[in-house]
């Protein structure tokens, strides 16, 4: 090419500070998934009176969602390590966008349970694809508070989806619900594809942040031998069990509050209209809850605690503060339902966040999804028999009003905690340690 026309080719300017930017993709991400997941819970009052569902209908057509969703994350997230984060992600959110659309055309039961299963199969690569992310595009010091920006998606999008599914529906009517999250997928879409590719290849990446990311990237320098990445392999590690039970213990917790809330809430004589609040807070207290956690290990890091006590002393304090469920069985106060949930979320998110960034601290990059959709799976079976508990005891519950739930909320509260006390056991350094299977922490 002759040095005129080179002197005429635009030079790429680079992006300052571009790994937060994906991370802001990735917490869009998280809050188009769960207004999407939201859609059914925040209708379910209203679409029980239309179909005429019992409590165990209703919990079946999230044990459909949930049975996708669990085996999905383990599948996924293994085709997220082989296909690579860009592609995995554009295939995820392609996939649920549709079927979210298409369940606008649901007409009872069972093709409520289709698409809903469907679904829960789409969208069960999101947390190992952005973690996998994380893992890719941000140091240890900073991958707990980009894990807590794209985990706060949950609460975020939990936060806006009565404020925006309500709505709709009291104006159209259900079906249009169902459409507005499949169409901001596309969108998101667009973003992703022109905006994320791996540090070692972004055009738009400066070479200074370039070298600060792979400096600290887990695989960088040759200096740790590279883990066995068979699902096997990963199982006989102690460590793996550990990030398992961080999520199969709090998970389960979570998304009661995000789907039965709402049915908790009329239990206790609260309607939905002067309710919606209380809807609205604990999501609110778990955005804050994320951050807090991220934000917190990582002064720990800076102020010289060693990684693994600076995520260990979140899960502390996550694992006590689910505790703060259990009094809410004594009222039928809204306030006070709304402050104990909301602090209790604000502890589980705190542990989430470290739940979710275990993976990428533990092990190196080719393995960090298929850790993250191994927990994801573990949770999701935790999910489905608590769900389908809470269906059965709260139907046969019936008759005590206001209490139908309690048996529901003191499990909720003391599981987490259980959890916690499991992680402190398994998640240390030790002879896998030592043959560099698992990174120290």
């Amino acid at each position: 090419m002759p040095a005129s026309a080179q002197a005429t080719v635009p030079t790429v300017r680079p992006i300052r500070n571009l790994r937060w930017w994906i991370g802001a993709l990735l917490f869009a991400s998280t809050v188009i998934n769960y207004i999407d997941r939201q859609t059914l819970a925040l209708l379910s009052p209203y679409l029980k009176q239309i179909y005429h569902w019992t409590n165990s209908d209703y919990a079946n057509l999230l044990i459909g969602f949930r049975i996708a969703y669990s085996v999905g994350q383990t599948v996924c997230g293994r085709l997220m390590d082989r296909l690579g984060t860009r592609r995995g992600l554009t295939l995820s959110v392609l996939w649920y966008s549709i079927v979210s659309i298409a369940t606008s055309l649901a007409g009872g039961f069972y093709s409520f349970a289709t698409f809903r299963f469907l679904l829960g199969a789409g969208e069960s690569a999101n947390w190992p694809g952005a973690t996998k992310a994380v893992a890719e595009w941000f140091p240890k010091r900073e991958r707990a508070l980009a894990t807590a920006l794209f985990d706060s998606g949950s609460s975020i999008g939990g936060a806006i989806a009565p404020f925006v599914v309500l709505t709709i529906y009291f104006r159209w009517g259900w079906r249009p619900v169902f459409v507005l999250p499949g169409l901001l997928g596309f969108i998101w879409l667009l973003a992703w594809r022109k905006t994320y590719y791996t540090p070692q290849e972004h055009p738009r990446l400066s070479d200074t942040e370039r070298q600060m990311i792979l400096a600290d990237s887990p695989d960088h320098g040759g200096s740790v031998e590279k883990p066995r990445s068979g699902w096997f392999d990963l199982l006989k590690l102690p460590q793996t069990w550990g990030v398992i039970v961080a999520r199969s213990f709090t998970d389960p917790v979570w998304f009661f509050i995000a789907d039965w809330f709402p049915i908790y809430l009329v239990a206790k004589g609260i309607s939905l209209r002067s309710g919606l609040i209380a809807i609205w807070i604990p999501f609110i207290a778990a955005d804050l809850g994320n951050f807090f956690g991220g934000a917190a290990s990582g002064y720990l890091i800076r102020s010289g605690w060693s990684l693994g006590a600076a995520r260990k002393a979140l899960v502390v304090f996550g694992g006590i503060g689910v505790t703060l469920l259990i009094p809410t069985i004594f009222t039928v106060n809204l306030t006070v339902i709304t402050l104990l949930f909301a602090l209790a979320t604000f502890s589980y998110a705190s542990f989430s966040t470290i739940a979710n960034v275990l993976p990428s601290d533990l092990f190196a990059s080719d393995s960090v999804a298929s850790v993250s959709g191994l927990s994801g799976t573990g949770a999701g079976f935790g999910t489905i028999l608590a769900f389908k508990l809470i269906g059965y005891l709260t139907d046969a519950n019936q008759s005590r009003a206001t209490h139908s739930f309690d048996s529901i909320i003191i499990v909720a509260g003391l599981v987490p905690f259980l959890g916690m006390i499991l992680v402190l056991i398994l998640v240390r350094n030790n002879r896998a340690t030592r043959r560099g299977l698992v990174r120290p922490i």
